[in-house]
């Protein structure tokens, strides 16, 4: 079993589709078995500022991509080998070689969708980040809610990502009509109950603390963990109106969706 997790994984590292079908077998060779398993997108960030970088990496991970963070371009041409990402999330200004210089490079090596993030709002810094090969700008300051839409939306477009909707069990959460359903009826959510939700079904059957949540749906400003059980108790009781529970509390770690 282990030899065929091993396998398993080296696919997956490989392979730059959204889904990789295996065809396995058991010890004796008499049952064979059809899996289909969904690769994490990989995405490579380069920003040298060491606080916008942690935090991005956390709400990537924490929306399920597998990332690497470099603080400068100067191994860009290795990890553009080794890891294959499926995005490149640019800072503009870098030491060295300048955001505008590393997309030259990655969009001379292939078709890889690039995103840049700023802090020069100016038309004609823009239109030079569009020139120099960029898909998308986000300005500095940005929420990190509309990064990730953001970053969702190019990897749709390059067919990293096949679907916007989760099912757990009987919920359905549409994240581009903005809208849940628990059995057939829709759920009257807040803002702030409809961010909470798409996270944690983004991440169903995976406990997420109290601090992963705040830092997500609240920003990395947020300091008050009981503002997290007060949102969660208030989810809870509209899904639980609809059928048996699916939002669980881990006592000690967090809280996850999963099915009954």
């Amino acid at each position: 079993m282990l030899v065929g997790v091993l396998a398993l994984q080296v696919v997956l590292r490989a392979c730059r589709s959204a889904e990789v079908s295996l065809v396995i077998s058991d010890a004796s060779g008499s049952q064979r078995f059809l899996v289909t398993v969904r690769a994490q997108p990989r995405i490579l960030l380069v920003e040298d500022e060491p606080a916008i970088r942690t935090s991005v990496v956390a709400a990537l991970e924490d929306a399920g991509y597998r990332v690497v963070a470099l603080a400068d371009g100067g191994t860009l041409d290795s990890e553009l080998e080794e890891f294959r990402p499926d995005l490149a999330v640019l800072d503009v200004m870098l030491p060295g070689a300048d955001g505008l210089a590393l997309a030259r490079r990655l969009r001379r090596a292939g078709n890889l969708p690039i995103l840049f993030l700023t802090a020069r709002d100016a038309r004609g810094d823009r239109l030079a980040g569009f020139d120099a090969g960029g898909d998308d700008y986000v300005v500095k300051p940005f929420d990190l809610d509309e990064l990730l839409a953001r970053v969702r939306a190019l990897l749709r477009r390059a067919g990293a990502l096949e679907s916007e909707t989760i099912e757990v069990g009987d919920l359905l959460v549409d994240e581009r009509a903005g809208a849940a359903r628990r059995a057939g009826r829709p759920l009257a959510l807040t803002p702030t109950e409809w961010k909470l939700l798409v996270h944690l079904a983004r991440n169903r059957g995976r406990t997420l603390s109290k601090v992963q949540l705040l830092a997500h749906v609240w920003g990395y400003d947020a300091y008050d963990p009981n503002v997290v059980e007060v949102h969660v108790s208030g989810l809870r009781r509209k899904l639980e109106e609809h059928g048996p529970r699916l939002l669980h509390t881990v006592r000690g770690l967090g809280y996850t969706v999963r099915e009954p």
